[in-house]
């Protein structure tokens, strides 16, 4: 028994394979669990003179968050290195590092399930220290926090992506307004600057000066109707068929007997109501 614990030891000590930078956090789904799963972390920084969603000095990025592993659980995993303010789970890393527009819960993109990325966002800086410095295997699944896997899973999934109509209501009102309120100062701010002259001289032309248009008529809107048909066709092919030349061809040649005949009686006419005959 003695020997086992030493070797258990020798392999807790041996150091556990991380990219450059990053801190690994061992973390297992249960206590059934033999392997363990790594979480990589650092503390989130940024070049100088970008801005960043995320404050400096409290944010720890996370790699290889699991599936399984949702920003509530990610939180309770992370709790006793201090206070966090938020939890955000990513498909990838944010490469911009510049500040993001909140996002719907009703109109987003549908996620593909695999690894993520976090960030956890703490009160205080020492929260982050705390994080890089915690030991594992911590559990994911526990008895008063057990984590959804499997058929469970997929329920809760289903069930989350039906949207409640009241509360997507609200959502489309709200931004409805906020899109109402943009329209106004723009087009206020537009009535502002109309007919006023630039630094260089120049003045901005706008279409409000044009008369307004009145609706169409029933009488109007047949007119246009029937010039869209006679375009239509136009554009449709004639003679297309070998039976086509032949009947066109036919009636061509009808339409020309006709024609002659109309001028031999319309001849004969002219000859009978001539007065003046001099033989």
């Amino acid at each position: 028994m003695v020997a086992r614990s030493k070797k258990g030891a020798a392999r807790d000590s041996v150091a556990i394979p991380s990219p450059p930078g990053y801190t690994a956090i061992p973390i297992k789904f249960s206590e059934k669990q033999q392997a363990s799963h790594y979480l990589y972390v650092k503390e989130h920084r940024v070049r100088e003179g970008t801005q960043s969603a995320w404050p400096e000095k409290c944010t720890l990025f996370v790699l290889n968050v699991p599936p399984y592993c949702t920003e509530e659980c990610l939180s309770r995993l992370l709790s006793p290195c201090g206070p966090i303010k938020s939890v955000e789970l990513q498909e990838k890393p944010d490469l911009t590092e510049s500040p993001k527009e909140p996002e719907s819960k009703f109109f987003q993109a549908k996620r593909v399930p695999g690894f993520q990325v976090a960030y956890v966002v703490f009160q205080k800086p020492s929260g982050v220290a705390a994080a890089l410095n915690l030991k594992g295997p911590l559990l994911v699944s526990t008895g008063s926090h057990p984590v959804k896997s499997g058929v469970h899973k997929w329920i809760s999934d289903y069930k989350d992506a039906v949207p409640d109509p009241e509360a997507l209501r609200e959502e489309v009102d709200t931004f409805m307004e906020a899109y109402d309120r943009k329209i106004a100062e723009e087009e206020s701010k537009a009535k502002e600057e109309e007919g006023v002259p630039d630094e260089e001289g120049w003045v901005t032309v706008t279409r409000r000066g044009r008369r307004p248009v009145l609706p169409r008529t029933e009488a109007a809107s047949l007119r246009v109707l029937e010039r869209e048909k006679r375009k239509r066709a136009r554009k449709e092919l004639l003679n297309f068929y070998a039976w086509q030349h032949r009947e066109t061809k036919m009636e061509h040649l009808a339409q020309l007997r006709k024609k002659f005949e109309e001028d031999k009686q319309r001849i004969e006419l002219m000859r009978a109501q001539r007065k003046f005959r001099p033989y």
